[in-house]
């Protein structure tokens, strides 16, 4: 199968439950393939064509797997976050110039205007009756219309990838480049029609894409299509569909741990495996995972450029090197020294890939992407005698938190719209949790003078809080290279800013509980985000708080104070105290 066409016609006669979803009815092969089939038809009654652009504003879940196929089998898929803000949606509206944007009800008012300002025109959806089905609702329907079959060599989908000194660079995939990929993940897997995987990796990213959604429809097995990680859930959506294995990011396999080992009889499904991509997997928590289910952890190497997967641990009986990310698995993988390709030197280099999951370049001209057909991924790495790979750093100057990779270009551009700043330098500083998180030096307007907390605010309205800077730096100037280029590689470093679960959060007066309800929150913050105590006017994110931190928070509110609010409402109060003004309100309305 070349074409992601080809594995949607091979569902027809699969089992019964080949996506299933929680609180929907499961869809079989056939029914997918029907959804998939119609939504297509859809689209192309729309006048989309095979180099058009199809984005999609689509949350996790069962309806955006089908959007996904549905797109790459009309035109050229674009997922998109939907957490995006509305500026960071016109970058990329701008850059990818869709002809189409699928958007539901759960699509912010924002965002939709954000699309309609830009000319884009809209297909709302909405949830079937049962996992992946959908429903049109635009009124009357668009007649559906018969479309071309793509070629393996038609680009089926493009996504943004993260750029050392430019702003994020376009990455176009083909159906051969995806399909080749996910037989190479079926292979390193061993998968087949009886493996499930329950998936809460985003489906706007690589590893989703690849790894949990055409990987096991290609070996013909089964999906669990969540709304992406929730701690809460986790481990009933295990029980409710035992699924046989599941991958994600290290943070998330972290959470997971730190789950099981509070809760020491919390049943555990039998997995077959676990998987681990997008960042290093420390290897204490493989094996405190590997203990905890009795299943090998793998640990995987990928990006966007070579449509995820470039190498990985093998399964047992096979050797696992805990420390490497594997041998080459579907690509080959070499190290590129001095000019000189090399597969067995034992010497760091870059490593470089070839193969046909490698994208055969940007959507712009990147000079120095490619050496003798070989794609140069800016790691650096190095290869034992048995072929296995070791990381040993970055060329690139990216920022990976946490698995997500940041374009600190992109953090600059944001700080520059501000009326006060005259030059911004966003960079990368280590993070014992999360392996990397943004921080940026800034130099202001002669005369001029903002709080950090001020700017760092002003740069939340308009980035998703994973990019906000965790410290910002006022300099006088900043550091040059001998051709005038701002030096972004080494400034945390230089500026001794070693490790920022260290640092703490900005400097504000310090407010003890006032009511019993503070102390009780400010004592979970406490616990959570391990410090000795917390000020009623601290900030979450400002003291090192993160999406998983957040929903551990969220979960020992629920549990000791028997109270049940949304997650929205409670993290729109980012402060001890305003939490614990909601928790009042709730506790009140339930007398």
């Amino acid at each position: 199968m070349r074409t992601i066409v080809e594995i949607v016609r091979s569902l027809d006669s699969l089992s019964p439950d080949v996506l299933l979803a929680p609180d929907r009815a499961p869809s079989s092969g056939l029914d997918l393939s029907q959804a998939v089939e119609q939504l297509a038809s859809t689209i192309s009654g729309l006048g989309i064509n095979r180099t058009d652009v199809v984005a999609n504003l689509v949350n996790n879940g069962p309806e955006a797997v089908t959007v996904f196929l549905a797109s790459t089998s009309v035109g050229i898929a674009a997922p998109l976050n939907p957490a995006f803000k509305p500026a960071e949606l016109s970058f990329y509206l701008a850059d990818l110039r869709p002809s189409l944007m699928i958007v539901t009800p759960e699509t912010t008012a924002e965002l939709v205007e954000a699309c309609i300002e830009a000319g884009v025109p809209l297909l709302r959806i909405a949830p079937g009756s049962t996992a992946g089905s959908v429903t049109i609702l635009d009124g009357r329907p668009p007649e559906a219309a018969a479309f071309p079959r793509p070629d393996p060599g038609d680009v089926a989908l493009i996504l943004h990838t993260s750029g050392t000194t430019s702003r994020p660079k376009m990455v176009p995939l083909t159906h051969e480049n995806l399909t080749a990929s996910a037989s190479h993940v079926r292979n390193t897997l061993n998968l087949t029609q009886t493996d499930r995987v329950l998936n809460v990796m985003p489906l706007f990213h690589i590893h989703g894409i690849v790894a949990a959604l055409l990987a096991p429809l290609r070996s013909g097995g089964s999906i669990v299509a969540t709304p992406g990680y929730l701690a809460t859930y986790f481990f009933d959506w295990m029980t409710e569909t035992s699924p046989t294995w599941y991958t994600a990011v290290p943070t998330i396999h972290q959470s997971i741990l730190e789950r099981v080992k509070s809760t020491p009889d919390l049943p555990l499904p039998q997995l077959r495996f676990i998987r681990s991509s997008s960042a290093s997997l420390p290897p204490a928590v493989m094996e405190g995972l590997e203990t905890a289910f009795g299943a090998p952890v793998v640990e995987a190497y990928g990006m966007t450029e070579a449509a995820h997967q470039m190498s990985c641990n093998p399964l047992p009986p096979a050797n696992r090197k805990p420390g490497s990310v594997g041998i080459a698995a579907g690509p080959e993988v070499a190290i590129l020294t001095e000019g000189e390709i090399h597969q067995r030197s034992g010497e760091v280099g870059e490593v470089v890939v070839k193969g046909p999951n490698v994208t055969s370049g940007y959507l712009t001209e990147v000079e120095g992407a490619f050496v003798d057909g070989w794609f140069r991924t800016g790691d650096l790495g190095q290869l034992d005698e048995d072929g296995y790979l070791t990381l040993t750093g970055r060329s690139k100057e990216m920022i990976n938190r946490a698995g997500e990779t940041i374009a600190p270009r992109e953090i600059d551009e944001v700080l520059l719209d501000h009326e006060l700043v005259r030059q911004a330098l966003a960079f990368g500083v280590p993070d014992q949790r999360l392996g990397e998180q943004p921080a940026a030096a800034v130099v202001l307007e002669p005369g001029a003078a903002i709080e950090e907390l001020a700017l760092r605010q002003w740069v939340e309205t308009r980035l998703s809080s994973a990019k906000v800077p965790r410290r910002i730096i006022f300099m006088e100037t900043l550091p040059l290279g001998p051709t005038g280029k701002l030096q972004r590689i080494g400034m945390a470093e230089r500026l001794g800013l070693s490790d920022l679960d260290e640092l703490g959060g900005d400097t504000v007066e310090w407010v003890g509980p006032r009511t019993l309800t503070e102390e009780v929150i400010a004592g979970i913050w406490s616990e959570v985000l391990d410090r000795p105590s917390v000020s009623v006017q601290d900030r979450f994110l400002d003291l090192g708080g993160d999406s998983m931190l957040a929903m551990r928070l969220l979960n020992r509110v629920r549990e000791r104070l028997q109270i049940d609010p949304s997650i929205v409402a409670f993290f729109d109060r980012p402060t001890v105290a305003a939490q614990a003004d909601l928790v009042d309100e709730l506790l009140v309305a339930d007398v």
